[in-house]
């Protein structure tokens, strides 16, 4: 008695915990109790390879098709006895456990506590701003969507608890800005794009310094209200673009000119209309002036050419002349309706009857 008082004392213990390793040791022993017994009933077809496991899962979930059952009157004992009674405690438990794995997944991707760390050539945001991160992810998936380019989106934040938009983005969670360990769970090392808008400029400054030594070749934005710590980070990372708040500009510019405040917002929403975009020349464009894509742009693309950036440069060149040169590895900012695509380039170059390369 008290020997049998310890075994069960024993098994209640090991499966009190319903682990994996547990659960799978309940489904080979009962799989060997239920062939061992059907064996000594003498039923040897439902014991043969072909139908055992088949007539098994079937008899233990209950739905029982009826195309292989017991003939002996002991293998019908032992499987009213043992096999239905335990193979649907068993099926019930399984399906559960299953059903908490998946829940325990989706709940780690919702809460931000899932790793990233193989993703490649996506976009990161570190950083949450109740006022206008939000309306930054909707964005970035608008602008992805419209470039072809489809590149997922993480959010990386200390805040919220959860993902605010888990059918369109990936969300990390993070404890703090400026820890190397953390930051490394969104895969930043292959990120193709990392932009920092952290609530605080100076942490803006440390993530993004942290982020460039982890990144150096990601295109990175930073986003700072105080221009003289953009201007720091600038000059220990040449290749990081800070952006500035123009609030305070915006209002001096409408002041002076009624409706720029309304234009420069249509000018940057990709909600419809007319936008800005810019495109990247590639190596085999031949090398020609503004005024030799002038016309061929507003007329094939209905474009408008409002800049011009020079390779390696950081300023861009505003209303260029139309002798002003253009050449591969250039990229030319333009109004228009939707984004010109390397595809529609060629088309371009075909048409107006420049040479390929």
């Amino acid at each position: 008695m008290i020997i049998f008082q310890r075994l069960r004392a024993l098994f209640a213990n090991y499966f009190a915990e319903l682990s994996g390793l547990n659960l799978a040791v309940m489904l080979i022993s009962y799989a060997a109790l239920s062939w061992a017994g059907l064996s000594l009933a003498g039923e040897h077809s439902l014991t043969s390879p072909d139908h055992f496991f088949y007539w098994l899962i079937i008899t233990a979930s209950t739905v029982g098709y009826g195309d292989f059952s017991p003939e002996t009157t002991i293998g019908r004992i032992w499987t009213i006895g043992f096999i239905v009674p335990a193979g649907l405690s068993l099926f019930a438990l399984t399906i559960g456990r299953i059903g908490a794995f998946a829940v325990h997944h989706w709940q780690k991707g919702i809460k931000g506590m899932k790793d990233f760390q193989v993703f490649e050539n996506h976009i990161v945001v570190i950083g949450w701003n109740d006022t206008r991160t939000l309306h930054l992810l909707e964005l970035l998936l608008k602008e992805e969507s419209m470039a072809g380019s489809n590149r997922a989106v993480l959010l990386a934040a200390t805040s919220p608890q959860e993902n605010p938009m888990p059918d369109s983005i990936y969300f990390v969670r993070l404890g703090q800005y400026t820890d190397e360990r953390e930051l490394k769970r969104t895969g930043i090392a292959q990120a193709s794009c990392v932009i920092i808008d952290s609530p605080e400029d100076d942490v803006t400054l440390t993530c993004a310094l942290l982020c460039y030594q982890l990144n150096p070749a990601a295109h990175m934005i930073a986003y700072f209200n105080n221009e003289r710590l953009s201007q720091l980070l600038t000059h220990h990372c040449p290749t990081v673009e800070c952006t500035p708040s123009v609030a305070v500009e915006m209002l001096a510019k409408s002041a002076a000119d009624p409706g720029s405040s309304a234009l420069h917002h249509d000018l940057l929403s990709v909600a419809g209309g007319m936008t800005q975009f810019s495109l990247m020349l590639p190596e085999t464009a031949p090398r020609q002036s503004v005024g030799d894509l002038l016309h061929p742009f507003k007329q094939i693309f209905d474009a408008l050419i409002i800049g011009v950036q020079e390779p390696g440069e950081k300023s861009i060149e505003i209303n260029p002349g139309l002798t002003y040169p253009v050449g591969p590895g250039a990229r030319i900012y333009y109004i228009a309706n939707r984004r010109i695509l390397a595809e529609d380039w060629h088309a371009f170059v075909d048409q107006t009857n420049q040479p390929a390369g």
